[in-house]
């Protein structure tokens, strides 16, 4: 039955090259024995599995991708949870690069200082995970992708503003479908209070003010509309402390395409490949700061050392999210994953530095078998996380076999 599904399922390969839809490896590389993996296989619509799987050729002449895609559709919606920090991030490094042109003392390390205007934003002064003590550009990023930190992430929405983060993404051809409308992980703030992001001061060693900028308001709101916002049979509502019997609106929140979330991803990791317009003003020493911090595993940090909580794969869902086991130094795993909602997304670069193996992977799959949402029931350890795993597992040994034959 599972074969029989998988000829009909709906497979797009894009590339330089014209190719049927029917020479794509789904067929070769889809096939295991984990009954929850074909469970899902089986059901793609239900669990709104979307895959991306770019095979990447190096040849003496340059990069190739080849991407094959696994029932992705634009145009419908699931919630990108932490995602969306990835990219936020890249445009961090971009706008203290814009600002050092102006101020060569400027770069990520600069300490930073929010204030708040009024309820419910928030100050910040000073960060004790920091070496400095203080917060920072470069630290913010770490965090994000160490443990997915929402504050870090927050901060850096605040010192872009949502205005810039949208322009920015759509001016580099990433942004079509996608918006970033939102903090994340705080309560408090709605669809009005999120326009206002907070002013700050970025301050240099000697304590002198280097650049100071005042509370934004964000004006753009002509986003892009993505189909099936409405979604499941209720939700719980944390004022009212009760479930709500209707269905809950994404409408108003936070959405990346699985292409457009790759798309950012792929800037970085080849920037080569794009004009310098569609690139991020990011320097050859910051993206290799970037891609440090984007493969580092949480013990590798001294600020988390003892939190036995953040293990390798904490945010690692492809190949390994079903294992707390150590990852071996030989898989460097460059990504960033989001869960919320009962929605599991990762957009990851996987290179095998022994094996001469790399590709780029991004999946996402909803796990809410209640249909109520924000009531924290969700089938992550039992579905989800071992659908990711299996399927980066599954397109690693395909990797496999296929250098074994070159």
């Amino acid at each position: 039955m599972r074969q029989f599904l998988l000829f009909f399922v709906i497979l797009t390969y894009y590339s330089c090259h014209q190719t049927s839809q029917f020479d794509t490896p789904w067929n070769d590389i889809l096939v295991s024995d984990e009954e929850i993996f074909n469970r899902v296989i089986d059901s793609l619509e239900t669990y709104e599995v979307q895959v991306i799987y770019t095979d990447v050729i190096k040849e003496e002449s340059g990069i190739e991708l080849n991407s094959y895609e696994l029932n992705v559709n634009d145009n419908l919606y699931f919630y990108p949870a932490s995602t969306v920090k990835m990219p936020v991030a890249f445009l961090a490094i971009e706008h203290i690069n814009e600002l050092a042109l102006k101020n060569q003392e400027l770069d990520i390390f600069t300490r930073i200082a929010f204030d708040s205007i009024a309820s419910p934003q928030s100050s910040e002064y000073f960060d004790t995970t920091s070496i400095t003590g203080y917060p920072n550009v470069a630290h913010y990023i770490e965090q994000i992708f160490a443990v997915s930190d929402n504050n870090a992430f927050n901060r850096l929405y605040e010192l872009l503003g949502q205005d810039y983060i949208n322009e920015k993404l759509k001016q580099k051809g990433i942004f079509d479908k996608s918006k970033i409308v939102h903090r994340v992980g705080v309560s408090g703030f709605d669809s009005e209070a999120n326009k206002y992001t907070n002013p700050y001061q970025l301050i240099g060693y000697d304590g002198n003010i280097l650049y100071a900028r005042n509370e934004l308001y964000a004006l753009y709101d002509d986003y892009p509309v993505v189909e099936n916002t409405i979604k499941g049979m209720g939700y719980y509502d944390d004022n009212l402390n009760k479930v709500i019997k209707e269905p809950f609106d994404f409408s108003t929140k936070n959405f990346i395409s699985l292409k457009e979330l790759q798309a950012s991803l792929l800037r970085v990791i080849y920037p080569e490949l794009y004009s310098q317009e569609q690139q991020f003003l990011i320097h050859p020493n910051q993206r290799e700061f970037l891609l440090q911090a984007m493969k580092k595993t949480p013990h590798q940090y001294d600020y988390l050392k003892g939190h036995d909580e953040y293990y390798d794969s904490y945010v690692k869902f492809l190949m390994y999210g079903d294992s707390e086991e150590p990852i071996p130094n030989n898989i460097e795993i460059s990504n960033k994953v989001g869960w919320a909602y009962g929605y599991l997304t990762d957009c990851a670069h996987i290179r095998d530095t022994q094996n001469n193996i790399e590709f780029v992977l991004t999946a996402t799959i909803h796990v809410n078998r209640n249909q109520i949402y924000n009531d924290g029931n969700y089938e992550y350890d039992t579905i989800g996380l071992p659908f990711l795993a299996e399927l980066g597992r599954l397109i690693y040994q395909y990797e496999l076999k296929k250098e074994g034959q070159n």
